[in-house]
């Protein structure tokens, strides 16, 4: 496994979504630190980033109609980026698809699955070049568990998002990574969630809890960019969980 230094040495551009917090904020510090010029975005600005030397816009990912002309000129003198990451999610409420109305489903589509596609199609117009590209997707996507409605809805609907985009862009490498579990204002809120037994995932998140196996998104970032050059074996456009890698 290369040490991150190695991997920087050849790389200078990237570009990250979702970085006032969690994985996309230990993403963004790691690679800064690395010496890399990081785009990062968000809604909430984060103000300790941006003084060490991220390039920062703040974007609604929601409200394409005002963000993606936005995002399009924020990233308009940048002629190629090294690594992308599609970091930028929402969960929403463990219930029920009987309690879901469609516009609160409309929602998480809008922001886990189509401001993704907007904004590939800006970073790969103008004859834009991108060396890597990683959405995070879950293991969620997969499993259906009962009460993640609209989140494994849409990161399923992710994972065949980015192996279309893929399938058209041959000189990009695409992977859709689960990364495991990472000790974020979403688990604060999964592990607040009363025990009931229709939605039994919930105790694994409780258990593990201020565990190793619920790590930070910086020790979650850390891993990440260390496993880069490995899911390049993987086929582009692949699922992948770093917990088998």
């Amino acid at each position: 496994m290369p040490l991150l230094g190695e991997i920087a040495m050849s790389k200078k551009f990237v570009f990250i979504t979702g970085v006032s917090s969690g994985l996309g904020y230990g993403l963004a510090h790691k690679f800064i630190k690395l010496g890399y010029e990081v785009f990062g975005c968000s809604r909430r600005t984060p103000g300790e980033l941006i003084e060490q030397g991220l390039n920062f816009c703040c974007l609604d990912l929601e409200q394409q109609s005002d963000s993606q002309e936005q995002f399009s000129r924020w990233i308009q003198e940048v002629k190629s980026f090294d690594f992308v990451f599609l970091n930028a999610g929402v969960l929403g409420e463990i219930k029920d698809m009987q309690e879901c109305p469609l516009d609160y489903l409309k929602r998480i589509m809008e922001i886990n699955v189509w401001s993704n596609k907007w904004i590939m199609d800006e970073l790969f117009s103008e004859g834009r070049s991108v060396e890597q590209l990683i959405a995070i997707s879950s293991g969620a996507s997969l499993s259906g568990s009962r009460g993640w409605n609209g989140y494994s809805l849409s990161k399923a609907a992710l994972n065949m998002l980015i192996k279309l985009y893929a399938g058209e862009n041959p000189n990009t490498h695409f992977t859709a990574l689960a990364p495991g579990l990472i000790d974020t204002a979403m688990q604060d809120y999964l592990t607040a969630i009363p025990s009931d037994p229709r939605y039994a995932p919930i105790e694994i998140l409780k258990a593990a809890k201020g565990t190793d196996l619920m790590p930070t998104g910086m020790v979650c970032a850390e891993k990440i960019i260390s496993v880069l050059p490995k899911l390049r074996d993987f086929e582009s456009g692949s699922y992948a969980d770093i917990r088998k890698l």
